[in-house]
């Protein structure tokens, strides 16, 4: 039998399964793919919060991605929680020197609005991190973070694009779900441009969000799709999910990443 093309996430454990790790996993699992993992830390989490996380020493970390790289392979690579600027360097050296494209989800908080990332990191984001990637795909308050660049509606995407793209990221998809109306991201290299535009789903449940779009992303990527065919393939797989996201505990719950599966027979999707 043949191998399904080879996907690497290298990101933080949510021990709730509705982001990072774990929701990579899902979705590349979802979308055809094998998935495989670099774990950069530990998190207490569940639908309320973030209660705790530990990061992992340098050294396993870099054990972890050249033991995958070096054997199985990959066709692509996305990264989440990186949480100190040791890993952050660490990681942007080894996905700079793998001959894969690469997906960076610069994760600075998590949904519930903890912290994520070391303050002293975000130089290291912007200098090391951002000029390896592929495609960046920051949302609005992580644009903020590493740009100073604040968008309260559609027409400031552009300028929230430039800011990032002037750190070295070939392609950046500037995500606009935290706006008003549709939900609308800009997909850009600087030259070419891409306006994708979903209707906004009123549901709450949307933990994961971020690392089941990086991960949808390489996942296609993986699959020899262009970005712009594998960004608008991610975004209508995001959406369905976000759309079928339910409860879990007592907050947020988790986006679905098996809707397909489950809402197939149902409507046709």
């Amino acid at each position: 039998m043949t191998a399904p093309p080879r996907v690497l996430t290298v990101a933080g454990s949510d021990s709730g399964g509705g982001a990072g790790i774990q929701a990579d996993l899902k979705t590349m699992l979802a979308l055809g793919t094998h998935g495989m993992s670099v774990v950069t830390a530990v998190t207490a989490q569940n639908s309320l919060g973030v209660q705790g996380f530990w990061e992992l020493p340098v050294e396993a970390v870099r054990a972890q991605y050249r033991s995958v790289v070096d054997d199985i392979g990959v066709q692509a690579v996305k990264t989440g929680m990186l949480a100190s600027a040791a890993l952050v360097e660490t990681v942007a050296e080894l996905i700079a020197g793998t001959d894969a494209p690469s997906v960076v989800d610069p994760v600075g908080v998590s949904k519930h609005g903890d912290s994520l990332l070391a303050a002293s990191a975000l130089d290291s984001v912007r200098t090391k991190l951002l000029p390896a990637a592929t495609v960046a795909t920051p949302n609005l308050d992580e644009v903020a973070q590493l740009t100073g660049v604040e968008v309260d509606s559609e027409d400031g995407l552009r300028r929230a694009a430039d800011a990032v793209l002037a750190y070295g990221p070939r392609w950046v998809l500037i995500k606009g779900g935290h706006l008003r109306g549709d939900a609308v991201d800009l997909l850009t290299d600087g030259s070419e441009e891409h306006v994708l535009r979903a209707a906004r789903h009123d549901n709450r449940h949307t933990h994961g969000t971020g690392c089941t779009l990086a991960s949808a992303i390489a996942s296609q990527l993986a699959k020899g799709q262009s970005v712009p065919e594998a960004v608008t393939a991610a975004k209508e797989y995001v959406t369905g999910a976000i759309a079928e996201g339910f409860a879990l505990g007592g907050g947020i719950g988790p986006v679905d990443h098996g809707w397909r599966f489950r809402a197939g027979p149902r409507d046709g999707r």
